[in-house]
């Protein structure tokens, strides 16, 4: 029967989501910790992860039409169509899963833009920490006249960044 290989699929990518889910959060630690080290690794990780459930959704979408046309619906339904075209117990567990898809989607959105307000955050105060190196600050000398300082002269650099 497609329905049971069609919710096996929905499994699979509900799983995905939370592992997306869990990596979106590993890197929103990364972010948070300030060790841009491992920024790279953290993102390939959930660019992998965002790869798979692509892949996953290809599968689903040929699987959807497959279910569709064996409950006498047309082409590309959504799953709330086909969770209330199906007989019990697919129907409630089309249902979950569908909750299930809304309750990740929420969540991985939240977590995606609370990362990207770090990135940014990190990205502005990068830039305003390379500003301040890079260009000469202005300063009074003991004659009580702006200058600015030699070129040799240190400069402190605060190695938290």
């Amino acid at each position: 029967m497609a329905i049971a290989d069609f919710c096996r699929i929905l499994w699979r990518e509900r799983e995905l989501l939370e592992l997306l889910l869990f990596k979106l959060e590993e890197e929103q630690l990364v972010l948070s910790s300030g060790r841009a080290r491992w920024l790279a690794h953290a993102t390939r990780e959930v660019e992998a992860v965002l790869e798979q459930i692509r892949d996953s959704e290809r599968v689903r979408t040929l699987e959807t039409d497959v279910v569709a046309m064996e409950l006498g619906l047309g082409p590309g339904p959504s799953l709330a169509a086909v969770a209330r075209s199906a007989p019990e117990p697919w129907s409630e567990m089309l249902l979950s899963h569908r909750e299930a898809f809304l309750t990740l989607t929420a969540e991985i959105t939240e977590l995606a833009q609370a990362n990207r307000r770090l990135l940014h955050e990190g990205m502005v105060s990068l830039s305003e920490a390379l500003a301040s190196v890079e260009e000469p600050v202005a300063t009074y000398g003991p004659d009580a006249h702006r200058s600015l300082p030699r070129q040799s002269a240190g400069r402190l650099v605060d190695e938290a960044l």
